[in-house]
């Protein structure tokens, strides 16, 4: 997909009550500035000024991410409304798709997690997202090796969040592990993780200013 050339800024801003530890009903908050006129800097200190832990926050080039949970992520967001007026305030709130891996196996969860943030969009076809929303409703009966992938590679929780037609990701492994350590393990002698994959590439497109020919865009830490 070629790159729009927009002065469009995307914020995930991610916290949680327990800083790495592992969220509870969580949502996101994505901020969006078309005029360049918001920081880093502005965002660090809403974030402080509003007792968000600031060692969770997210970026890649020009966006942001918060990553909250349920009871506060409504306050929050009026907050970034009435503050930050030119932005645009979107919220993700109930992912359409959950893997749980205490849930699944009856193991305890790890202490203290690493939240790995991605965004994508869906293609512009409706029947088409219809579609990936039923593979994703109906996958753990009907292609169960894909959480047994999760689970050999231990992610801890897998969220997917959809706000029209953005996804927006979250991957929680424990803490001190990577994504490009673990994330091989998910097919491992699991070749349906593989096909799983390629079907689920028809879906999907990378948002107006990934670069060109990228789908999914990682956000990394900000640094303190």
């Amino acid at each position: 997909m070629k790159k729009i050339q927009l002065y469009t800024f995307l914020f995930a801003v991610i916290f949680t009550a327990w800083s790495c530890r592992k969220a509870t009903t969580p949502a996101i908050i994505e901020l969006i500035d078309t005029d360049n006129s918001f920081t880093t800097s502005d965002l660090m200190q809403f974030c402080s000024k509003n007792h968000i832990d600031t060692s969770t926050l997210y970026e890649w080039e020009n966006h942001w991410v918060i990553y909250s949970t349920d009871r506060e992520y409504r306050e929050v967001s009026q907050k970034l409304e009435n503050e930050f007026r030119r932005l645009i305030v979107k919220t993700y709130d109930k992912p359409f798709y959950n893997f749980n891996r205490e849930k699944l196996t009856g193991e305890k969860a790890a202490s203290e997690w690493e939240h790995i943030i991605m965004t994508a969009n869906l293609v512009n076809d409706t029947t088409l997202q219809n579609e990936y929303m039923e593979y994703h409703r109906t996958q753990l009966e009907k292609w169960p090796e894909i959480s047994k992938g999760f689970i050999n590679a231990d992610f801890q929780q897998l969220l997917v969040f959809r706000n029209g037609r953005q996804l927006i990701l979250v991957i929680s492994i424990p803490k001190g592990k990577t994504l490009d350590e673990l994330n091989p393990k998910t097919t491992e002698n699991n070749p349906r993780v593989d096909e799983w994959n390629k079907i689920m590439a028809k879906y999907q497109e990378g948002i107006e200013d990934a670069p060109q020919e990228t789908t999914w865009v990682m956000f990394q830490k900000v640094a303190p």
